[in-house]
């Protein structure tokens, strides 16, 4: 790497901030026109002391948080009220109903639930007391004016909106004009009804704090948002006393991000687009060198950040050049000369430029690759530790919320827990305790619509009084009336019914064939309930396979979901299982470990988990967990007790019901996978009234049999159980 000085900070900062400060009366009064109001704007006041004057009278309050028209759009619907607090209701995200990833559409379907959900509940969209939008679009505007003036003349490439696919920020002001509109037409609302914007990651730390085990207790909590840039900057810090959300620092730049650093390298490295490339990339991380001393990236690459005081972390410029170019052109010379070109925007997806582990142990380019995405893995832990430390420091509290799209980095989750652990908190502040750590399971952008809907209840007097116990919220679980018609209009779709889970004798016996088909490495979808909001399946929306097979990796990623080989497979297990398997924290201990209940958090294996359950252990020994709770999914835990007789563990593969496209929300979806899956076993699909049927792709291929090995399974299981054939 040369030696030319670190940039810290942007070329033209005062010039920035003065075009910033003239352009924002500009923009607030464009979106004035079309009634979107800031989030400090006295109408937005006014909004705030009428619903804490009604929630002090006793009624209850109907708030719908609104993701627009950016990434992962949809709705959300919260209660508030004095007797039950703040209840989230749902999370609708529009990329489940139309089957595109991330999708930045304005959000009719999931609109239409929740006109369904109003509808159940007595209401009319006329009822809903505030209209919150995700993100504060009279202040997001000007920063994103400035981030690009501070850079001139280099940074006019930002100007084009293929440069940054993952958020376009073009004609913004238009496009939420238009979905306000589309909204107003959709439920015939008063033409002057205001819309109102919440801040970004206030948002992502108020819905996390409401859904966390934290939010009964008197003890102040620590919030880190971390992600690609909100409407404030992209990195805020909080803290949470006696029920009042508390900004401590934010950084307002949007090229200062941890989210963005580690989005521009793994996809110019890894070769697949934004929002695509993180959880790959931190995959493959655990096929390179993750020592600090030996890694041969690992060094130079640091100096990509200054970490500074009061827990600063800025980006070296001249390393970086995303601040000018975006994705077109996102390394500096510097930074080239460290991990080499970025693959070019034109050549992510392609099959020579993705990164493939199964080239690691003959090829030296492949070796060097996963080298890179340790350091930059270990860089962005760098990165994180500094600013907990000085959170920690300066609070000195033990309670942490991770939240924002980064805190989806399930690894460093778990390299924070041991960092701060009893030994640190006693040798550094003197004190018996150690840190306690939760992250959601919709930390990003789809959990945000919650957020906002929750920061304003806290502003209006609301208050936790429940944690979230699960995840399912997205969607409406389906009618057995409806899976029947599905079936039933599939001439390649062959099906059996079996029997009715809600019967608790009937569940244990279809939750052994389950068991049963799995011991024989088959490989099965479970469609039930609403679906799980977020990105982690967890059990409604799940593949199922054997766990204690070490080729069921290689089968899943290869002949099920069509993916990379690097892909690590997740275990879905029982509390006794976590427990024998695996090397649980103590710093994820609170309310019996439900950290490890939503799949954002990994845990060390323990030696007898190699042994026993290799296809669910990564490479570097570590697996990303959920404890499934017999309250919350008595069917799941009913079949993983199963798997324990037949397998002699408590364990089962869980990963996203999909191939290629979001986790499918409807019984048609479902069966796509099916057609879709080449090695699939087979589908159970469950009513909500626990009415079950067996599905299987009725055609004989290379891959598939047409059903014969599932029907000669449950004849087998039909002789030894009371469950009977239903005409």
């Amino acid at each position: 790497m040369s030696h030319s000085p670190v940039r810290i900070g942007p070329r033209w900062p005062r010039f920035g901030r003065f075009v910033e400060q003239l352009v924002r009366p500009i923009y607030n009064h464009r979106y004035r026109r079309f009634q979107v109001l800031g989030s400090d704007a006295p109408e937005t006041n006014a909004m705030r002391r009428q619903l804490a004057a009604k929630l002090a009278r006793g009624e209850t309050l109907c708030l719908v948080g609104l993701g627009l028209v950016t990434h992962n759009s949809g709705t959300s619907l919260v209660e508030v009220s004095q007797e039950r607090g703040i209840c989230i209701l749902s999370n609708d995200e529009e990329e489940r109903f139309t089957a595109v990833k991330h999708c930045a559409e304005y959000p009719r379907h999931s609109l239409e639930a929740l006109e369904r959900r109003l509808r159940e509940t007595g209401r009319t969209p006329r009822d809903v007391d505030a209209w919150l939008l995700t993100w504060d679009y009279p202040k997001l505007t000007p920063l994103a004016v400035r981030a690009v003036v501070e850079e001139l003349p280099q940074s006019r490439r930002l100007l084009d909106s293929e440069v940054l696919p993952e958020f376009r920020f073009d004609n913004l002001a238009d496009r939420v004009r238009d979905g306000v509109q589309q909204l107003r037409q959709q439920f015939a609302l008063p033409p002057k009804m205001a819309i109102f914007s919440m801040p970004h990651h206030d948002n992502h730390a108020a819905g996390s704090y409401v859904m966390s085990p934290f939010g009964q207790s008197s003890e102040p909590v620590m919030i880190v948002v971390l992600d690609g840039f909100g409407d404030e900057g992209a990195i805020s810090l909080y803290e949470v006393r006696d029920g009042q959300l508390r900004v401590l620092q934010k950084n307002y730049s949007l090229n200062d991000s941890l989210g963005a650093y580690y989005s521009m390298l793994s996809s110019a490295k890894g070769g697949w687009s934004p929002l695509s490339s993180e959880g790959r990339f931190m995959g493959a991380a655990a096929w390179g060198n993750g020592d600090r001393l030996s890694n041969p990236f690992y060094k130079q690459l640091r100096q990509i950040f200054y970490l500074g005081a009061n827990g600063e972390v800025s980006i070296n410029r001249r390393m970086a050049n995303w601040q000018c170019a975006g994705h077109a052109a996102p390394f500096g010379q510097d930074l080239i000369e460290v991990i080499g070109e970025p693959i070019p925007m034109e050549r992510l997806w392609n099959p020579d430029a993705v990164l493939c582990v199964d080239q690691v142990q003959h090829c030296a380019v492949t070796r060097e690759r996963v080298d890179i995405a340790a350091a930059v893995q270990l860089v962005f832990e760098d990165a994180v530790f500094h600013i907990v430390d000085h959170m920690i420091r300066t609070t000195g509290n033990d309670r942490l919320i991770m939240t924002g799209g980064s805190a989806l980095n399930c690894l460093c989750n778990m390299r924070l827990i041991e960092k701060y652990n009893a030994d640190w908190y006693s040798r550094s502040l003197g004190k018996t305790t150690q840190l306690q750590l939760w992250t959601p399971p919709i930390p990003g952008d789809a959990g945000v619509t919650i957020g906002a809907a929750c920061h304003l209840a806290m502003q209006v007097g609301g208050r936790p009084q429940e944690p979230l116990r699960h995840a399912f919220q997205c969607g409406f679980a389906p009618t057995t009336s409806e899976i029947d018609a599905a079936l039933q209009s599939a001439d390649d779709i062959g099906w059996e019914p079996l029997g009715n889970v809600h019967e608790p004798a009937q569940r244990e016996e279809i939750a052994d064939l389950l068991a049963l088909i799995l011991s024989q490495n088959g490989v099965i979808g479970l469609f039930q309930g609403a679906a799980e909001t977020g990105p982690r399946a967890l059990g409604h929306r799940s593949i199922l396979a054997n766990p204690c097979n070490p080729r069921t990796r290689e089968n899943i990623n290869l002949s099920v979901k069509a993916r990379e080989a690097i892909r690590p497979l997740a275990p879905m297990v029982t509390r006794r299982a976590a427990e024998q398997f695996f090397d649980l924290s103590p710093g994820a201990a609170i309310n019996d470990y439900c950290a490890y209940d939503y799949m954002v958090l990994t845990v060390n294996a323990r030696p007898e988990a190699f042994a026993c359950i290799p296809a669910v252990i990564h490479e570097d020994g570590t697996a990303r967990i959920q404890i499934v709770r017999p309250e919350i999914d008595p069917f799941c835990h009913a079949f993983l007790e199963a798997m324990g007789r037949r397998l002699g563990a408590e364990v089962s593969v869980n990963t996203s019901l999909n191939v290629g496209t979001p986790i499918v929300q409807t019984p048609v979806q479902a069966l796509e996978f099916l057609r879709r899956a080449k090695a699939s076993t087979g589908l159970f699909l469950i009513g909500n009234d626990g009415e079950v049927r067996m599905a299987w792709h009725a055609v004989d291929s290379s891959s598939k049999d047409g059903g014969r090995q599932l029907r000669q399974h449950l004849a087998a299981w039909r002789h030894t159980t009371s469950v009977r054939e239903i005409g």
